[in-house]
C-alpha cells in the first residue's frame, strides 16, 4: 500500500519532468529551425549550449516552450559567444552584405584580417605614391607656366624692339630721302657746268642717289660738261639700276 501510494506521487512528477524536458526538445529544435532559416548556425550552436545550463522552472512550464525570437546577430552581441568554426562564412556574407556591419569593420580594425590590413596598408603606400606624383606633375605644370610666362614676355619685347628698329629705319629712309630730294633740286637749279665741277667730285654711290633722282632733261646738260670718264661711269651705273627689278615686282613675280 505504501509502494502504492509513492508511486502514485512519483507519478506526475515523472510525466511532469518529461513533459518539460520534451518541451525544452521542441524550443530547441524550433530555435534551430528558426536560426538555420535566418543563416546564423553560429548562434544556434552558442544558444543550444546555454540551454542545458538553465534551470527548470516547474511553475512556468509555458514559457519554457516559447522558442527564442531575438536576433541571432543580437543575442550574439549581447551574450558575447563565439561563433562556430563552421559559422565564419555565413556571417561574413551577412556582414559584407549589410551596411552596417560593413561600416562596423570600417570603423573596427580589429575584426580586419591580416591580409585585409596588408591590402589596406598597401592601398596607403600607392595612394601615397600617386599622391607624390600628382605634387610632382603639378609642380612641373607650374614651372612650365612661369617659362611660358617668360618666354611670351621675351617674345613681346623683341616684337616691341622689331617695331622700334623699323620705325626708326623708316624715319631714318625718309629723312634720307628728303635729303636727297633736297639736294635733287638744288643740283637740278645750278647750271650745267658747276653742277658738273661738283659731280666730278663726288663717289660713284653719293653721286649715283641724286643723278638717279634727276630728270633726264637736267642730267644731260651737266653729263655733257663733265669728264667723258666719268660721264660713262655715271651711263654705266644708270644701266645697271634700270635693269635691276624693283621690290615691287619680285613681290608680284613671287
Amino acid at each position: 500500500m505504501t509502494n502504492l501510494i509513492s508511486k502514485i506521487r512519483f507519478l506526475p512528477i515523472t510525466i511532469f519532468a518529461a513533459v518539460l524536458m520534451l518541451t525544452v526538445k521542441i524550443g530547441n529544435i524550433w530555435e534551430g529551425v528558426d536560426v538555420m532559416m535566418n543563416g546564423s548556425i553560429s548562434v544556434s550552436d552558442a544558444v543550444a549550449q546555454e540551454k542545458p545550463k538553465e534551470k527548470p522552472q516547474p511553475k512556468q512550464p509555458a514559457a519554457a516552450a516559447k522558442p527564442a525570437t531575438a536576433k541571432p546577430s543580437t543575442i550574439q552581441l549581447e551574450e558575447g559567444s563565439q561563433p562556430a568554426p563552421g559559422s565564419s562564412g555565413g556571417d561574413d556574407g551577412r556582414m559584407a552584405g549589410d551596411p552596417s556591419q560593413a561600416g562596423l569593420l570600417s570603423k573596427d580594425p580589429t575584426l580586419l584580417t591580416q591580409a585585409e590590413i596588408d591590402l589596406l596598408q598597401k592601398l596607403a603606400e600607392r595612394r601615397d605614391v600617386l599622391d607624390g606624383r600628382a605634387k610632382e606633375l603639378d609642380m612641373r605644370v607650374a614651372l612650365m607656366k612661369a617659362a611660358e610666362t617668360r618666354i611670351d614676355k621675351k617674345i613681346r619685347e623683341l616684337k616691341a624692339i622689331e617695331r622700334t628698329i623699323e620705325n626708326l629705319l623708316a624715319a631714318h629712309d625718309q629723312e634720307q630721302q628728303k635729303k636727297t630730294d633736297k639736294m635733287v633740286k638744288i643740283y637740278q637749279n645750278m647750271k650745267p657746268k658747276d653742277a658738273a665741277r661738283i659731280f666730278q667730285e663726288l663717289e660713284i654711290n653719293t653721286l649715283m642717289l641724286v643723278v638717279e633722282k634727276m630728270s633726264e632733261r637736267k642730267l644731260a646738260p651737266i653729263m655733257a660738261k663733265m669728264n667723258p670718264k666719268k660721264a660713262t661711269e655715271i651711263t654705266v651705273e644708270l644701266s645697271r639700276l634700270r635693269q635691276l627689278p624693283s621690290p615691287g615686282d619680285e613681290d608680284g613675280g613671287g
